[in-house]
């Protein structure tokens, strides 16, 4: 890929992203402008503007580019260790402030409530983590914990433990999530096998499994919806 490098100073200050948000506001800015803010300054070949332009490019949007870590960040010329923990921590900002919007609204029930909350800390994973979600008997949530983190493509589980949790939090009832790294929602055999060891698990001691989703980027599945509760 050729640049030739216009220096952003030298630019019509209109063009400028800082002088461009400060006189129009954020929202006219394209997203490698505002990259460029974060970034502040380019390489040697390229302007801060034409180096988020091809952060872009490289990892296909931002979207894609937020689920990369700073490592994976600073392969790409250009983007040394600073720049790269720096978009990091405002991306993990952004997910934050995702989650935080919705904690006035406990109420976990529908899958749509659930994933409203926990999809901003579970899509952009690399490996597989699974988290217990503590209910009330209005179905509101009380707490959660994340029970095991994995590999790629599984992670495991031990029903007990799952239990154990619901016990120690007072739970009324659980919903159980994790992600699956690969973006394919399909429950596999093993997601469908302990959903019913759990709901077994839960009917014996009283805690009802209200629910099993998967999430996948912005897609999720309710296997108490396909029918496997």
């Amino acid at each position: 890929m050729n640049f030739s490098k216009i220096i952003v100073r030298d630019m019509d200050p209109s063009d400028q992203p800082r002088e461009k948000l400060m006189q129009h506001g954020s929202g006219i800015l394209s997203d490698a402008e505002l990259l460029a803010i974060l970034l502040r300054t380019g390489s040697r070949r390229m302007n801060v503007i034409d180096t988020s332009r091809h952060l872009l490019d490289r990892f296909g949007g931002l979207g894609n580019l937020m689920r990369r870590t700073w490592q994976e960040m600073c392969e790409l010329d250009g983007i040394g260790s600073v720049k790269a923990v720096t978009l990091e921590a405002a991306f993990e900002l952004n997910r934050r402030i995702e989650r935080g919007s919705h904690r006035e609204k406990l109420s976990m029930r529908s899958p749509e409530e659930v994933v409203r909350f926990f999809g901003p800390m579970l899509r952009d994973l690399k490996r597989e983590v699974f988290i217990v979600v503590f209910l009330s008997a209005a179905r509101t949530m009380t707490g959660y914990r994340k029970i095991s983190e994995g590999g790629a493509t599984a992670t495991i589980v031990e029903p007990s433990e799952v239990m154990r949790q619901a016990i120690m939090n007072d739970a009324q009832s659980i919903i159980v999530l994790h992600n699956h790294p690969s973006g394919n929602t399909v429950p596999s055999k093993a997601d469908i096998a302990l959903t019913r060891r759990l709901s077994d698990s839960g009917r014996f001691l009283g805690i009802k499994l209200d629910d099993h989703i998967i999430i996948a980027g912005d897609t999720y599945t309710s296997l108490k919806i396909d029918g496997y509760l």
